[in-house]
Formats: structure tokens, sequence, C-alpha cells
């Protein structure tokens, strides 16, 4: 018998309290249909979502972001989970297959920043390099590593700049877009941009940031793709970006190569997140604390994804939609194009860059005033593509 929560009795949620609007979705207006059902939720910061807390409040519903591991550890004083959902588009902080096992739906966000973060990267190119703007016969070319939702995002918005594309995915045919090799993108581009998730080996997870194959996708590991010896190979004048998964890079070669080649870094995700040390943290051009998604409206479409996901399984319909809770949009991209000198105006990369400097206490950045950074976060509005 298929499990999933029984529509006639009360549904209890555990959620990340960093989840955009969860009690505009998740109440019991939105989540009854037709059955009375009184929704109960708990909120607590994602990092504090343990064995305990899910053994004694024995939740039918557990809402994640990325800090939140969801395993066998972390469910082995449960047997009330019956569906998982996580509002980001990456999926390396859950277990799928013991959730699949366990008779656990899952769902998650696929794709539900994909423009935000594609605008991070822009805003950082762009910021460090503003003569990219000018059209020219001899453009800068854009390496993309992953072409999953952010990565193919991203090359339409370099595409529409006039900007030459590499792009890279070994688990996609060749096409227009996935046209060179992991050594051209690393030795060919002005800039490359990582847009993977964190695989290892004995993974079952795309090399693109969404799920759209996962066989054979151990044969190419991310962890430490770029390592040492891809990065003696990139040019010392090429901008590297990681909006990815921090321990895409190996943090240890990325500090000498800096030191070494004085090469423009942007990172958004570190190898040991939350903590930070100044040693690599002082060496960066752009350092922000994985916020490139946060946008009203991708944060509001993570929300609303699994909102959707979750109203399926119980067979309801849907009561509730981002669009009544999005205020007037009145960033177009259009509008930039038009007008570079807006940028800061659009979003200024150097604020964020700046609010995490700030929080540099003893050395490095503490897991705490990270996680602050994150949660106190102004949320950017997207720019209308």
């Amino acid at each position: 018998m298929e499990n999933k929560p029984n529509a006639a009795t009360d549904l209890t949620i555990v959620a990340d309290s960093n989840i955009a609007s969860l009690s505009e979705f998740f109440n019991n207006d939105t989540l009854s249909g037709t059955t009375g059902r009184r929704v109960r939720m708990i909120k607590v910061a994602g990092r504090d979502i343990d064995a305990q807390l899910l053994a004694d409040t024995q939740p039918n519903v557990l809402l994640i972001r990325s800090v939140t591991h969801v395993n066998a550890d972390l469910l082995k004083d449960n047997d009330s989970v019956r569906f998982v959902g996580s509002a980001t588009i990456g999926t390396d902080h859950v277990d799928q297959d013991y959730l699949a096992a366990r008779r656990i739906h899952f769902a998650n966000a696929a794709g539900c920043s994909k423009h935000s973060v594609a605008q991070y990267v822009l805003s950082a190119i762009l910021t460090l390099r503003p003569e990219y703007w000018q059209r020219s016969s001899t453009p800068p070319t854009v390496g993309i590593i992953g072409l999953g939702n952010i990565g193919s995002t991203l090359a339409q918005y370099a595409s529409s700049l006039g900007w030459q594309v590499f792009g890279y995915d070994p688990l996609l045919p060749a096409s227009s877009l996935n046209n060179a090799s992991f050594a051209q993108v690393i030795e060919k581009s002005d800039v490359v941009s990582l847009h993977v998730p964190l695989t290892d080996k004995s993974s079952v997870t795309s090399v693109a940031d969404s799920a759209h194959h996962s066989s054979h996708a151990h044969e190419y590991p991310t962890r430490h793709l770029i390592d040492k010896n891809a990065l003696d190979a990139m040019p010392a004048s090429t901008l590297l970006i990681n909006s990815a998964r921090g321990p895409v890079i190996d943090a240890a070669a990325l500090q000498a190569d800096i030191e070494r080649t004085g090469r423009q870094v942007v990172l958004d995700v570190f190898e040991h997140e939350p903590q930070i040390e100044e040693a690599l943290l002082s060496k960066l051009a752009i350092a922000t604390p994985h916020i490139a998604g946060y946008t009203l409206e991708g944060k509001l479409r993570g929300t609303q994804m699994i909102y959707d996901a979750l109203c399926e399984k119980l067979s309801i319909s849907p009561a509730q939609s981002m669009h009544q809770l999005l205020p007037l949009n009145m960033f177009l991209w259009s509008e930039l194009q038009a007008h570079p000198d807006r940028l800061v105006k659009f979003y200024d990369i150097m604020q964020d860059d700046k609010a995490l400097r700030a929080t540099l206490a003893e050395g490095q950045i503490k897991a705490a005033a990270f996680d602050q950074l994150r949660r106190d976060y102004h949320l950017r509005r997207e720019w209308q593509f």
C-alpha cells in the first residue's frame, strides 16, 4: 500500500524556517482540501533539524533546504515522514535511494532559481569586467561547465550579449551549446562558470544541476573537478566563478593558484562552508554567502514547487500561487542591456561582498555569522528576461 499522509488526519510539518513564505503556502486553508485537515507547522533553523527533533515530533512532512542532510541517520528514529520536499535545485544533500527504499516521496525545486543564479554570475562578470558590455568583433568567451537548468540559462544571457559560449556537459549529447571538451573550456575561456552538483565516484546524480540523467554520473565525479591540474591549464587571465557547490573546487589548490597567478575568482560557495578562512577570503575578487539564488522570485518559486508536489501527494488542488504574493517587478533585462550603468541598481553584488567580509573575526568567518547573513538576506528581485 502506498505510504502517504492520511487525508483524514492532521498534518504535522517540520520545516526549515528559511524557506520563503512557509505560512502562506502551508496552512489549514491551503492544505485541507475538503477534508478539514489541520496543519501543525514546526519551524526551525535548517541546521537544527536532527534525528532527535524528528523522533520527538514525528512529522508527516519534512521541508528543507541544502543545509539539512536527509539520510538514514536523520530518519533512524522516525517512522512518520512520508514526504520530503527540498526548496532547492540541488539534491546532493538528500539520499534519494534511502528515501525510495523507505517509500518516502521526495520532491525538489529543479530550476526554481535558474534566472537568479545566472543573473548573479552576469553581475559578477560585468562588475569586474565592465568592458564586456561592449559589442566587439572579438567577443569574450564564457565557458560553462554543467548545462542543466542554470548553465543553459546563463548561456541564453551570454548569447544575448553577443558573447561566445563554450559549453561542457559529458552527460548530454553534443549540440550547439554542448560544444566543447573540458580541456577546451578550461584553456580557451575568458570566464569559466561552474554549474554542477557535488558528486563522488559512487554518486548517481547528474553532472548538470538538474536530474536529467542519473545513469553513468559516477563516471564524472565533480568533487575537486577544479584541482591543481585544471588550474594550471587555465590562463591566468581567466575569471573563475563558482556558484554551484563549494567542494567542486579544491580550496587549497585555488589559494595557491591565486597567489601564483593573481587570478580573479568569485565564490558564492566554499569547500569548508559555512566556515571561511581569511587566507582564502582575502584573495577573492568577490565573495558572497551562498546567496546567488536568493531572489524573491527564486525563493517563492522553490516554495511553490514543493507545495504543488505535496498537494499532488495529498490528492488536493493547489490553493496558493506565488503570483498572489509578488509585488510589481520593474527590473527588465532589456532595460539593463540598454543602460549598463544601471547594473548596481539592479544588483549591487559588491554590497553582498562587503557584508560578508564585515563578519570576519579572528581570522575566519564563522558558521553562525555566515548563516545569519543568509537568514537575514534582503531578497533581490529577478530581472524579467
